[in-house]
């Protein structure tokens, strides 16, 4: 599945909204939200400096709304951009990171500091959440090598963890394993069964 075509399933679907980060598997996509952030230099929103393993690390993000017919992109309704501006305490030593991503919901339903947040938490996942899915899933191994594959599978993994570190548990691998033998759990836990307010207690 292309992430276009992830799109249209996640909107058409499942009635949700995305946020997506374009990487370099979307060149075109990726070139044009650059353009267009090229010349805008001022942010729409920028976070608190935060400090944290010895660095202190600022955020910033712009947000446009001008690329939605322009870029041809399934459902798309704000384009951003969001640099991290990264100094290490001890050695004085910046770097610039920068991102650039699409989203379903326009500027009504997400703002640039809700935009910035939700990326905010998808880094710490993406993150946190490595080792725990070469552990369960034996990912570093996996035998899905070829087109999206590789890409897709991560993230249905990241997901996956996502979903179940969410409620809290204390063990996810313990967790993935009730799961594995019980698909009525599953559902369950995606909210797509009556028994879906019954979740907690099985956690």
């Amino acid at each position: 599945m292309t992430q276009r075509e992830l799109a249209n399933y996640i909107v058409n679907e499942r009635q949700a909204d995305y946020y997506f980060t374009v990487k370099g598997n979307q060149p075109q996509l990726r070139e044009d939200i650059s353009f267009h952030f090229k010349d805008k230099k001022e942010a729409d929103f920028t976070d608190k400096p935060s400090c944290d393993h010895g660095r202190i690390e600022v955020r910033k993000i712009r947000t446009t709304t001008e690329l939605n017919e322009y870029v041809k992109f399934p459902h798309v309704r704000q384009a951003f951009t969001i640099e991290r501006h990264i100094t290490d305490k001890k050695s004085g030593k910046s770097s610039t990171e920068v991102v650039y991503g699409i989203t379903s919901k326009g500027p009504e339903q997400a703002n640039a500091e809700h935009i910035l947040n939700v990326n905010r938490g998808h880094w710490s996942i993406e993150n946190s959440c490595h080792y725990i899915i070469d552990w369960n899933y034996d990912e570093d191994r996996s035998r899905i090598r070829t087109g999206y594959g590789p890409e897709n599978i991560t993230r249905l993994r990241r997901f996956a963890v996502g979903i179940i570190k969410s409620k809290g548990v204390r063990s996810v691998a313990e967790q993935i394993r009730k799961l594995d033998h019980n698909v009525r759990m599953v559902f369950d836990y995606l909210r797509m069964s009556k028994n879906s307010a019954h979740t907690k207690a099985m956690t």
